[in-house]
């Protein structure tokens, strides 16, 4: 009633404006349409909850919040963090969508089986995320992909294309393009399988390599939160997790071969894309943006004055990016009973 009475009290002095020709307030003036990415009008809980679920003997932790029934978002992170570089990002997406973000094993809060009872593949990482999302009835899903992510999340594509809604790519390679000269030790290590290669890149597991991937290649560093490299280094620092983050660093060299295959997806299937690349990052070059363009020309790109991690310092405007990019793409469709 008082909403009523409200809309008829600015109604009459609208009127009485325009006849006194005074110009209309920006507050009295009709409401634009509805954008894509505006918020839905009913309340809607964004509270994140912190899960968990065992999938092949492994307990896989996850970060989940929105709708059961919202077009789901799978979020999936890169070396040497877990979910936790999603922490911003998920309630700015929760509204409309059902996020979902898991950790890896031996990252963020999940499982880290001894090396000697579990393989950590980049080809493990991707069964155990998708035993996950069969775990929680997620049948179709976009993919958000950054760093190690890609190679995750690329290899679920490979496999169910009929499950990916879209891709949002976030400094994610999949082109040769974009490994350049930080990736020259560990090629070498890649070529020789040494203890001595290995043990020349440890250094990548260190406090000061950690805080180099945030800050390096970002114009202002006072946007990045110290909590994130000290988060991550704790977690790096437990007894026995430099040695499966080498074995890591190893395996990466699966990723190469695949890649035809995943380009050849691309040109297949025309996932909508949209790449959004901090473009001083020096792990993966800008030069690895670009190509996406090369198979699938409707990709949306946006090349951001960042480093590696984006989100850090460019965190509102990717939700805004990715909010307007879905809106368009995927949020009318009806998630699968």
């Amino acid at each position: 009633m008082l909403h009523n009475e409200a809309l008829s009290t600015g109604s009459l002095r609208h009127s009485a404006l325009l006849l006194a020709g005074v110009a209309l307030p920006l507050a009295l003036a009709p409401p634009e349409p509805a954008r894509a990415d505006a918020a839905p009008t009913e309340a809607v809980d964004t509270q994140v909850r912190y899960r968990s679920a065992s999938v092949d003997g492994i307990e896989i932790a996850y970060r989940e919040a929105g709708r059961a029934d919202a077009p789901t978002i799978l979020l999936l992170h890169g070396f040497p963090t877990s979910s936790h570089m999603f922490r911003n990002l998920i309630p700015a997406l929760a509204d409309r969508y059902r996020v979902i973000a898991p950790d890896y094993p031996g990252f963020g809060q999940s499982g880290a089986p001894e090396r000697s009872q579990f393989k950590y593949t980049f080809d493990n990482f991707a069964k155990l995320v998708d035993g996950l999302t069969e775990k929680l009835g997620v049948s179709r899903y976009a993919l958000y992909v950054m760093d190690y992510g890609a190679p995750v999340g690329f290899r679920l594509a490979v496999e169910h294309p009929d499950r990916v809604t879209a891709l949002v790519v976030q400094n994610g390679n999949a082109y040769t393009e974009g490994l350049q000269k930080f990736w020259e030790p560990i090629q070498k290590y890649w070529a020789s399988g040494s203890q001595t290669d290995r043990e020349a890149i440890r250094w990548l597991t260190s406090l000061k390599a950690t805080k180099w991937q945030y800050t390096h290649g970002v114009p202002d560093a006072s946007l990045v939160s110290p909590d994130t490299w000290t988060h991550d280094q704790t977690l790096l620092d437990r007894p026995g997790n430099q040695e499966i983050q080498l074995d890591l660093f190893y395996d990466y060299r699966s990723n190469l071969p695949l890649y035809p295959g995943w380009q050849a997806y691309f040109r297949k299937h025309k996932p909508a894309t949209l790449v959004i690349w901090g473009q001083n990052d020096e792990i993966f070059v800008a030069a690895g943006a670009a190509p996406y363009k090369r198979d699938l020309p409707h990709a949306e790109m946006h090349l951001l004055d960042a480093g590696h991690f984006a989100l850090e310092t460019h965190g509102p405007e990717i939700a805004r990016l990715i909010r307007d990019f879905l809106g368009r793409k995927v949020a009318m469709e009806k998630p699968e009973k």
